[in-house]
């Protein structure tokens, strides 16, 4: 019998391109830069993808004015069809990114020098909802702000053997920072 974690290293295994990483996080205060960082990189995909980009996003970490994060930019691009990958990646990697991650309804795009991620997905989705959500929420609460900075702090002193290893650990706090966040945004809450 495998262990929880045994199944999620063979599920990396599956859908990551190059394998799995040894990761070391290094969690950096904010930095006023990343909303600009983020502009010129979608303004790069936006030109790469003039007529398949339907949005371009900055979400994640960077996106929250005052939140500590990796100093990676989180992006999310949705297009019609991720399955339909010839309408994208050739034209992404001619502008600098590399496919990293294949999943179903899921591509992630990363630079060379990886300090960017490229999410890629079909609008609608709860991932894109989610994603939105989290991130809308978190320049809203202050609370919920500082509860995720703790959080990661905590999990960037561990050692991880992926960085999607990182990423899993988050998930407890990321539901229930979610759980107030649909709220917020259903008007059912605060």
């Amino acid at each position: 019998m495998t262990s929880p974690a045994e199944d999620y290293d063979s599920y990396l295994d599956a859908v990551l391109i190059g394998g799995r990483e040894s990761a070391s996080v290094v969690i950096a205060d904010h930095d006023a830069t990343w909303p600009e960082r983020f502009a010129q990189l979608q303004r790069r995909v936006e030109r790469a993808l003039p007529t398949t980009a339907l949005s371009v996003e900055h979400i994640g970490s960077t996106s929250v004015p005052g939140l500590a994060a990796k100093p990676i930019i989180d992006m999310l691009l949705t297009v019609r069809s991720v399955d339909d990958e010839a309408a994208y990646v050739d034209a992404l990697e001619k502008v600098g990114f590399v496919l990293r991650v294949r999943e179903p309804r899921h591509r992630m795009f990363r630079t060379p020098a990886r300090d960017v991620h490229l999410h890629v997905y079909e609008p609608g989705g709860q991932a894109v909802a989610d994603y939105l959500d989290l991130r809308d929420w978190l320049r809203e609460s202050g609370s919920d702000r500082a509860l995720y900075e703790a959080t990661k702090r905590e999990l960037a002193r561990r050692e991880w053997s992926d960085m999607n290893h990182y990423a899993d650990a988050k998930s407890d706090v990321v539901q229930v920072i979610l759980r107030r966040a649909r709220a917020w945004r259903s008007g059912t809450g605060r």
